[in-house]
């Protein structure tokens, strides 16, 4: 998601830029741009597309040099990708490139217009970049004006920022989003991510949240956020050019695992305001969900095993039906649609052929269209009556990890969302499902992270196995599709997922001794039905792996043989934490097999094809 890079130093910094961005390529972008400070004065080049776009714009324009500048590659997610919403943005007295999203950035607006403040672009952004420009000219020193406006900003911002009047510096903070900053001996840098310091320095500096870095030609400065100066640990890269673009992680879907707190973060932040589901979409007003009588979800794969976990959840809150339909089939079979349907298409990259042709029938028949996808201006977003868009960023891997989660995320908040429009919760039970969804489930996924090595010992039992199966119910049940699907597609294994209660019904028959059974057991209400179902799999000689949590285990007495502890949280949000802990299984059986695990044998990303 978004690239920064930024160079102060002896050399021209435009080359310098450029290569950074073309490092952080990996990270995808719709658009990109540069400023570089000179003179008194900042020159700004921008452009959507890709950087040979932005750099024959570059040559165009001429007389763009300066030993001092800030480059960007921008993933929209506050207006569509164009020129003018491309960074940096510019106020008066500063350039400016941010990673990340500002939640109260139409409350910042307003704050400015009242001030006499004009806006060009869609973006949050922009907004960022004239509240630091007013603070500024208040007091003319670039601190305060920075610790003043982050102050007032709330939301996510790794920030990188030149003044027209402050020769040869850069500013830098943060918050929830990653900034590094670095000496070399021609000069020191900012960037979001390794890539794009590695050809002038193995060193760098993370710099902590809340500190702002004074970056100057041979010298970094690092302030706290009373003004006082404090100091910052050194650390060395011991990484090649593929690793670091990895993270340092071995492949990119453990990488993108890793990802999902903060992608969890960015998708749900710009969708709250005032601690209540927001949808800044005129067409999806709280008088157009309250009409709506029946709801179809319309998605391929591991997109569709979000739309099974989305019906649940909505069909619990909003009392709504709620039908899950495969794109491939939706539209052959002829579907009954109503006049006060909704339909809602689910896509990673919002060009997914099946999906995009389901939509297609949808609006035939005039029934209202809502998309939720990760690309912006991608085909379903555009053609779609209404868009909601998650905050994944780019997924280099095959196999869909943090997209999914989103996916499942923004679902979870669509259903608060639509109960409270139904008058189903009260806006105070609305407001603490969204509170405790945006602290707990980013906690939640750190606390599997850190049983990696847990999952990797557990994973270590399946590697030799040719035949796999998921059980679980309610819930669980429609977790384990996901979990068999994820397990299948990179290790080669055959998995199936079944509703517990179905084993005795035929598929008890194939279970003998050694034969791994996943069980998932999260849902209270029915976890003496799941532990039945694994009592006959252990009779059967079954190797039982068992998710969920301590306190489940102990009091309904449940039969494992290794077990992944999940965290003690509300159980309306523990399948989060479930859902990590199967696709680090599978990454785990995947990698130990030795396979090539972001690509998959005859898998491809996007499905552009019926």
């Amino acid at each position: 998601m978004c690239g920064i890079i930024g160079y102060t130093g002896q050399n021209d910094s435009v080359p310098i830029l450029i290569e950074g961005l073309k490092a952080l390529e990996y990270r995808g972008y719709d658009s990109a741009g540069i400023s570089v400070s000179k003179d008194n004065s900042i020159k700004t080049v921008k452009s959507k597309g890709r950087l040979d776009r932005l750099a024959e714009k570059i040559k165009q324009t001429g007389n763009i040099f300066g030993n001092c500048g800030i480059g960007h590659t921008r993933w929209a997610t506050h207006g569509e990708p164009s020129d003018v919403n491309s960074h940096p943005h510019c106020a008066e007295t500063l350039a400016l490139v941010h990673n990340g999203i500002i939640e109260n950035y139409a409350e910042i607006e307003e704050v400015l217009v009242g001030a006499g403040y004009t806006f060009e672009s869609d973006t949050d952004t922009e907004r960022a970049a004239k509240l630091i420009d007013m603070f500024y000219k208040k007091e003319h020193d670039p601190l305060y004006a920075i610790r003043k406006a982050c102050r007032v900003i709330r939301g996510s911002y790794a920030l990188g920022i030149i003044f027209n009047d402050i020769k040869d510096t850069i500013f830098a903070t943060r918050k929830d989003s990653p900034l590094i900053v670095s000496k070399s001996d021609s000069g020191c840098l900012i960037a979001s991510d390794i890539p794009a310091i590695l050809g002038y320095t193995r060193e760098y500096y993370r710099l902590g949240e809340g500190i702002i870095a004074k970056i100057e030609k041979s010298d970094i400065t690092f302030y706290d956020e009373n003004g006082d100066t404090t100091e910052a640990t050194l650390e060395k890269i011991n990484w090649n050019v593929e690793q670091a673009q990895k993270g340092g992680f071995p492949h990119f879907m453990l990488k993108e695992i890793h990802d999902e707190p903060d992608a969890v973060r960015k998708t749900l932040s710009p969708h709250m305001k005032d601690g209540l589901p927001y949808f800044d979409v005129p067409l999806l007003d709280t008088e157009k969900i309250a009409s709506f009588d029946r709801i179809h979800i319309v998605a391929c794969g591991t997109a569709m095993h979000a739309g099974i976990i989305g019906k649940t959840v909505i069909e619990r809150l909003a009392r709504i039906p709620v039908n899950v339909e495969i794109a491939s089939e939706f539209r052959y079979r002829d579907p009954i649609l109503g006049k006060n349907d909704l339909v809602i298409l689910i896509s990673q990259s919002g060009e997914t052929a099946d999906t995009l042709a389901a939509l297609r029938h949808c609006k035939a028949e005039g029934v209202f269209t809502l998309a939720i996808v990760n690309v912006v201006g991608s085909s379903v977003a555009r053609e779609a009556d209404a868009v909601l868009y998650t905050g994944a960023g780019p997924e280099i891997a095959v196999a869909s990890t943090k997209a999914y989660t989103v996916q499942c995320a923004l679902l979870y908040l669509m259903a608060i969302r639509i109960a409270l429009a139904a008058n189903k919760i009260s806006t105070g039970e609305a407001a603490n499902l969204c509170a405790s969804m945006l602290k707990t489930i980013p906690e939640s996924i750190y606390d599997i992270l850190s049983k990696n090595d847990v999952i990797r010992n557990i994973a270590s039992r399946l590697v030799s196995c040719e035949h796999a199966f998921f059980i679980g119910r309610d819930m669980d049940a429609s977790i384990a599709t996901e979990a068999s699907l994820k397990l299948k597609e990179i290790s080669y294994i055959h998995s199936e997922a079944y509703a517990a209660g179905e084993l005795k019904h035929g598929t008890i028959s194939l279970v003998t001794d050694g034969t791994p059974v996943v069980a998932l057991a999260t849902v209270e209400k029915i976890c003496e039905k799941t532990v039945s179902g694994i009592r006959e799999v252990k009779s059967r000689g079954g190797y039982v792996i068992v998710a969920t949590t301590p306190s489940l285990a102990e009091k309904y007495n449940i039969p494992y043989d290794s077990i992944i502890p999940l965290p003690e949280i509300p159980e309306f949000l523990l399948p989060f934490p479930l859902i990590t802990s199967v696709q680090m299984l599978a990454y785990h059986v995947s990698a130990l097999k030795g396979l090539d695990v972001d690509k998959p044998r005859n898998l491809a990303k996007s499905v552009t094809v019926e």
